[in-house]
């Protein structure tokens, strides 16, 4: 197990990371979140600092950071704003599937430019009517000579109006289920391919989310990323990298919201007496504090099993669903505290509680990430 100790490098990344979040993500969050406008400004400074895309390999021209750096990023960003937040870290997992199973040839093409400058990706896999339920998924992409014909559509896809470049899953046999799912590489500006209006989302507003559809598009069969159905695996193994991420995320917006709330408890009076010392709110805060540190250790248990190589799925989602339902607790939590306050928008925590709701949703609901704990725990019994 890792020790509790971060090395000097990664002190000196959270350091960078925290100052990038408190300088220049802090100061236009919100901005971002009233206009809604894709954080191009704040992503360009994230790609210059090396903030971004840090686990590509050093062959491809990246820092080839591990998971438990990842999250060491992830937290601090997302303490910055967890919309701008997702808007950087998005792209982790539209390059995680490509970077294990594509050919040399597609990364040298698509991912290694990522190094060189600020790249969009996405994640192209829920559909309007397959969400949790990956299998129901109606896209297809039938062989036709030296090409595939995609057809289908996407829905709830993160970054899709900004990406140059998608990673898609879809049927080449529906009848072999899970094992007929390939996964292709496709880009934004091929003929057929059309991106839907900007989602007006309850939270993390300014993050670019939207549908995609895809009518006979021609995709190159050297655009198949790995083997033809191989897809599904792809697809979902790429959550056991990116959910701890998605879970620092969580931490780290939590975390905001502790901070707010300790500041207003020692300002605010009521009844002739600091708030804070209401043993009411003094067990709240205490509470916030007790699941942040716990979130933050199942994160970094699941990044370190991932970097050492070994099965992280169960803590991979047991750190996902609790970081998720902590953040959205706490936020809430905050609000109470601020009272009459905490519901306007003049004060943080109101945005902090609408940003929250989608940890429990996006990266695998936490009824799903239940679900899966469920499966290892009795697997092989």
């Amino acid at each position: 197990m890792i020790g509790f100790d971060l090395s000097e490098d990664q002190q000196q990344l959270q350091d960078l990371s925290h100052q990038f979040a408190e300088g220049e993500m802090r100061p236009v969050a919100e901005h971002h979140d009233q206009t809604m406008e894709f954080p191009w400004e704040v992503i360009r400074k994230a790609h210059e600092l090396g903030l971004m895309n840090t686990h590509i390999p050093e062959r491809l021209g990246g820092l080839g950071l591990g998971a438990i750096e990842g999250a060491i990023i992830s937290e601090e960003l997302a303490w910055g704003c967890t919309g701008i937040g997702t808007a950087i870290e998005a792209n982790g997992l539209a390059l995680q599937p490509v970077i294990e199973g594509a050919s040399d040839a597609l990364l040298q093409r698509y991912v290694a430019p990522m190094t060189e400058s600020p790249i969009m990706a996405a994640y192209a896999v829920t559909e309007p009517g397959a969400g949790s339920d990956v299998a129901a998924l109606r896209t297809t992409a039938e062989k036709r000579g030296d090409h595939y014909l995609l057809n289908g559509s996407k829905m709830w896809i993160t970054n899709a109006g900004v990406a140059d470049w998608y990673f898609v899953l879809a049927y080449t046999d529906q009848e072999a289920g899970y094992k007929g799912m390939t996964a292709f590489l496709v880009e934004k500006g091929w003929k057929g391919v059309e991106v839907g209006k900007k989602e007006i989302n309850l939270g993390q507003r300014c993050s670019d989310t939207r549908g995609l559809s895809f009518s006979d598009v021609e995709v190159p069969e050297e655009n198949v990323v790995g083997e033809v159905g191989r897809g599904w695996m792809l697809a979902m193994g790429a959550f056991d990298h990116t959910r701890p991420l998605v879970a620092s995320a969580a931490v780290g917006l939590a975390r905001a919201a502790m901070e707010h709330a300790i500041r207003y408890a020692s300002e605010r009076k009521t009844m002739g007496r600091l708030i804070a010392k209401h043993q009411a709110i003094a067990f709240k805060i205490a509470e916030m504090a007790r699941d942040i540190e716990a979130a933050r250790l199942l994160v970094r248990k699941a990044a370190w099993l991932k970097d050492s190589g070994q099965r992280n799925t169960m803590y991979a989602s047991m750190a996902k669903a609790f970081a998720a339902d902590s953040a959205h607790r706490i936020a809430s939590d905050a609000v109470q505290i601020f009272g009459g306050y905490g519901y306007n928008t003049e004060y943080p925590v109101e945005k902090l509680l609408r940003d929250s709701k989608i940890f429990q949703i996006y990266e695998g609901t936490s009824q799903i990430q239940r679900m899966i704990i469920a499966r290892e725990l009795f697997s092989g019994r």
